[in-house]
């Protein structure tokens, strides 16, 4: 059982989702697709998650809003800039830009930007200086050469602008995603708490269970990270946005802080962009590359994500090969157990028990955990503590079966509720055995809840696959 247990994220567009496509992807390492709403309309995410679907109901599938960016209108064509080019920038939506004329999403823009401001666009990958405002533009001058693309990021380090936390579309989105039963919104720049509750408060009107993964990426949502964390499910450390409104150097202690936060407090965290940028054009990636999702894995972050690179690049399928064959080898030389703090969050004895089974497992030298969940903060619990050992969790939810697609060492299946402990062990095994390669004398750590009706974990055993299905044939008899 070489499986990885750091998930992978992978950008999937509208334009190659067929499901094959899909399948190759998930065979290759893939666990959550991430649907960017700012690239697509509707039909096309729609085509996403009924292809999705088809391939395996394993597949987490997360929606991922704009939220309050700013970025520029579509083009007819690349747009050329040469340092020195004098840019004008325009706030107007409907706009198409041109070289004469850039238009970008945010009708205040001009208002809102003073001058002597640095503007970024798409990733920081063109840097302008605001020289003055001219009416509703703002006059800019380039200070590299580049090419802007359509629908491209437009970042202000250093100045707050004011945005509204969901936009129209975004509601579209969120409207739909609730409506085909959508696993994950991840809302891009938040900001703070307020910008998750007004997240919240959409997916309230539709009685939806979606939980929200927050994009930290900027000093403002790195600033009030606490009180973000103490409203969402996961966050998305969302490294392309958040190099350009801080320092870069300062990026690799932020991105570490932000994982040992969220492995405490048991909430799922992601990190992302350009892992394997060169792969969007090359079969290879770059040492650097390697390293860096190498550096994220030893952090002990509970997935990784790919963008571009799978969902318009040539070598697709190879990145997510090459991101699984990183987790496997850097995950067999990293630390086999996290001996993360101890915090209430399931009860007192199921959280015991949590941390008891993972260590057991790794003392006896168990192939793997076996545990129960309703509604998964208890498999949650067990992964903050990173133990070598797989956590089979048999879900009772299929909804919860998918979230914990996103928690690290767990591989997740469907059982239905049971009455007592033996009929779960029962059909565990009959489950597992052959989807995971338990053998009947591999030993296992069988981690189970209050079959009359409690919550949190309150039953363990240790024992072979044939001592399980032996002692379960005896008490059934």
């Amino acid at each position: 059982m070489n499986k990885k247990r750091t998930k992978i994220v992978a950008t999937i567009a509208d334009k190659n989702c067929e499901p094959a496509f899909i399948r190759d992807l998930y065979e290759a390492g893939l666990n959550v697709i991430r649907i960017n709403s700012a690239h697509l309309d509707i039909e096309g995410a729609l085509r996403i998650i009924k292809n999705a679907r088809e391939v395996s109901d394993r597949i987490a599938i997360m929606i991922d809003t704009k939220g309050p960016e700013i970025r520029t209108t579509i083009c007819e064509a690349p747009i050329e800039i040469k340092k020195g080019d004098t840019v004008k920038i325009t706030g107007d939506p409907t706009g198409i830009s041109t070289k004469r004329e850039l238009f970008v999403s945010l009708k205040t823009f001009s208002e809102e930007v003073p001058p002597a401001s640095m503007v970024m666009i798409s990733d920081g990958d063109l840097e302008l200086k605001a020289l003055k405002r001219e009416g509703n533009s703002l006059i800019c001058r380039a200070d590299n050469d580049g090419i802007i693309g359509s629908r491209k990021s437009v970042n202000v380090p250093g100045v707050k602008i004011c945005l509204p936390s969901v936009t129209d579309r975004d509601r579209t989105f969120i409207k739909m995603a609730a409506e085909n039963d959508i696993d994950f919104i991840a809302h891009s720049f938040v900001r703070s708490k307020q910008d998750v509750l007004d997240v919240q408060a959409e997916i309230d009107k539709y009685k939806s269970e979606i939980k929200i993964i927050a994009k930290i990426e900027n000093e403002e949502g790195v600033e009030n990270l606490g009180e973000i964390l103490d409203e969402v499910y996961g966050i998305m450390v969302a490294r392309g946005d958040l190099a350009i409104e801080i320092p870069y150097e300062k990026i690799p202690s932020i991105q570490k802080m932000i994982i040992s936060k969220c492995i405490y407090l048991r909430k799922p965290v992601i990190v992302a962009t350009q892992m394997l940028h060169s792969m969007i054009t090359n079969p290879r990636p770059t040492r650097a590359e390697v390293s860096d999702i190498a550096s994220a894995i030893y952090s002990q972050t509970d997935a990784v994500m790919l963008s571009g690179e799978t969902a318009t690049g040539k070598y697709p399928v190879e990145a997510v090969e090459t991101m699984t064959k990183v987790a496997v080898e850097v995950e067999k030389n990293k630390e086999k157990y996290l001996n993360t703090p101890y915090l209430n969050v399931t009860g007192e004895v199921s959280s015991h028990l949590a941390k008891v089974a993972v260590e057991t497992s790794l003392r006896v030298n168990a192939k793997a955990i076996i545990a129960d969940t309703r509604s998964g903060r208890t498999i949650r619990d067990m992964a903050s503590n990173r133990g070598f050992n797989h956590i089979l969790a048999q879900c009772y939810t299929t909804r919860t079966m998918r979230e914990l697609a996103l928690s690290y060492g767990v591989y997740p299946s469907y059982q239905e509720r049971r009455t007592s402990v033996d009929e779960f062990i029962h059909i565990a095994l009959k489950n597992l055995v052959k989807a995971h390669d338990l053998r009947d004398d591999d030993l296992v750590v069988v981690l189970a809840g209050n079959f009359s009706g409690g919550s949190g974990f309150s039953f363990i055993e240790v024992g072979t696959v044939q001592y399980l299905k032996d002692r379960v044939s005896i008490h059934e008899g």
